[in-house]
């Protein structure tokens, strides 16, 4: 599973950015698992999947790793 940190979040619109191992991915609010986007912080690391969405790849299954 692919690991990278959290670059960017957008939090009154509901989504931010991970900078990861193909570069940065949108990831969607509703895609972080295990907590609220209001939790989560810019640098933190978490782990997720690459899916695809509307407007290209994007991350899925997103998850704040130790």
């Amino acid at each position: 599973m692919p690991q990278g940190k959290i670059k960017r979040l957008v939090s009154d619109r509901g989504f931010g950015f991970i900078e990861g191992e193909r570069g940065d991915l949108f990831f969607h609010h509703s895609e972080v698992q295990g907590k609220t986007l209001e939790e989560l912080k810019e640098g933190q690391m978490v782990e997720y999947e690459v899916g695809q969405g509307r407007k290209g790849p994007c991350a899925t299954s997103v998850r704040v790793t130790s």
